[in-house]
This record gives structure tokens, C-alpha cells and sequence, in this order.
């Protein structure tokens, strides 16, 4: 068996938006997926996208993905690496590949140098957490994560003046 990270292409977008669909069946979330082939090539392929991704491979089959971009903290002046969305296929649990994804993405931030590599995770997602601690990563317990999205978004966007 034979593990590869390279880089997603243009012609990965159906291979992750699989994945895509596979994570929200697993997150029980498959319903708010609006995600289409287009709009991955679009979004993360496209001039204008600020997202990357990574593909894992087992003996050339697609088995996981990692999707990322950078983010900015004004305190450490620096660049730091978000990790969106991190998936292996239930086949190929256990074999690594979550871990060398991991382990590629914090070669990445290391490289461009990144003052930190973060993300998140469900509260109930035991198996993932249980990887997330055994690797040394920290939970941010004093941070509230806050979203506008949908119909909050367009309203509040409509209440907002410009000067």
C-alpha cells in the first residue's frame, strides 16, 4: 500500500465534491450541500480563489481530501494556514491518511511561514478529536465561533451603510 498527497486539479472538482458529500452524509448535514462541480472549479480553481486543496491517494484511487486556504493574524503579524475541511473515505480509516494530510498541511504553513495551522471540529466527532490530540494539537475552548449566513447575512449586509 502506497499513500500520495499532490495537489487537487481542476480536473479533481467531481472527486471533491464526493468527498464533499460523503463529509455532510457523515456530518448529517447532506441537505445543506450546494456545492456543484462548477462551482468547485470555480472557487477553488478559478483567478480568483484564495482556497487550495489536496488530494490523498492509495495506489492511485482518490481516498481523501484536504481543503485550505490562508488566514491572517494581526497579532502575530503572520500568515497562518485554515484547514476548511479535512476527509477520508470510511474505506481507507485507519490506514494514515488523515495523518500524513495533517502532516502535509503543516509542512505547507511551515514553509510559508505560517505563525499557526488551525481548525475545527464538531463536538461529537470523537475519532477525529482523538487524532487532533494525539498529534499535539490544542482545543481553543475560550473562542465562540460565529457564522451569518443565509437570510441573516442578506439582511445584516442590507443594514450596513457605507461611508
Amino acid at each position: 500500500m502506497s499513500l500520495t498527497i499532490r495537489p487537487a486539479m481542476r480536473e479533481d472538482a467531481a472527486t471533491l465534491l464526493g468527498f464533499i458529500r460523503e463529509l455532510a452524509i457523515y456530518e448529517k448535514a447532506e441537505h445543506e450541500v450546494a456545492a456543484t462541480v462548477e462551482t468547485i472549479e470555480e472557487s477553488i480553481f478559478g483567478p480568483r480563489s484564495v482556497t487550495q486543496a489536496l488530494v490523498c491517494e492509495r495506489d492511485g484511487q482518490a481516498i481523501g481530501m484536504a481543503i485550505w486556504f490562508f488566514n491572517y493574524s494581526t497579532w502575530q503579524a503572520r500568515n497562518g494556514l485554515y484547514l476548511e475541511d479535512l476527509y477520508v473515505t470510511p474505506s481507507a480509516r485507519g490506514l494514515g491518511a488523515g495523518k500524513a494530510l495533517l502532516k502535509r498541511l503543516a509542512h505547507i504553513a511551515l514553509k510559508n511561514g505560517c505563525g499557526r495551522f488551525e481548525w475545527s471540529v464538531l463536538d461529537w466527532n470523537e475519532p477525529a478529536i482523538r487524532v487532533y490530540d494525539a498529534i499535539g494539537a490544542e482545543p481553543q475552548k475560550e473562542w465562540i465561533r460565529y457564522r451569518l449566513t443565509g437570510d441573516a447575512l442578506t439582511v445584516f449586509a442590507g443594514e450596513q451603510t457605507t461611508r
